[in-house]
């Protein structure tokens, strides 16, 4: 594969995890935003961490070939609940912020869905895996 074809290919997993990673600063040091998205959710500071923790883990695993479809899959979980947050309690805009979160989790969670697609073969083979395991082969 041409090295600017492998780029391109990599493109949705680097695009998910910087977007990932620039969540993190306003989670992890209690951002007035942050704090009031999860008090909002009733999910303030156990959800907050929790999620920047899983974030930060779902932004290197995408980082790293082998395991992007693992972060692909974290990510797109994680992109879920807050879309769902957004739909349901938050707003599509929160805080005169134009629904700039709400298009970032969307865009993690179209990024994330090409990436397990694209990886499909990965995640049925450790599907596999998993099975052989759970019936004890």
């Amino acid at each position: 594969m041409k090295r600017s074809a492998s780029w391109l290919r990599r493109l949705p997993d680097v695009a998910a995890a910087i977007i990932l990673g620039q969540t993190l600063w306003f989670k992890f040091t209690g951002a007035p935003e942050s704090v009031y998205i999860f008090s909002t959710l009733g999910m303030e500071p156990v959800g907050r961490i929790g999620s920047g923790v899983a974030e930060l883990l779902a932004a290197v695993l995408l980082i790293i070939p082998r395991t992007a479809w693992l972060g692909a899959l974290l990510a797109l979980g994680i992109m879920g609940g807050a879309i769902m947050g957004h739909l349901t309690l938050l707003g599509i805009e929160v805080q005169g912020d134009g629904g700039t979160l709400f298009a970032l989790a969307w865009i993690v969670a179209i990024c994330s869905s090409f990436v397990l697609w694209r990886d499909r073969d990965k995640l049925a083979g450790a599907t596999r895996a998993l099975r052989a395991r759970a019936a004890g082969r």
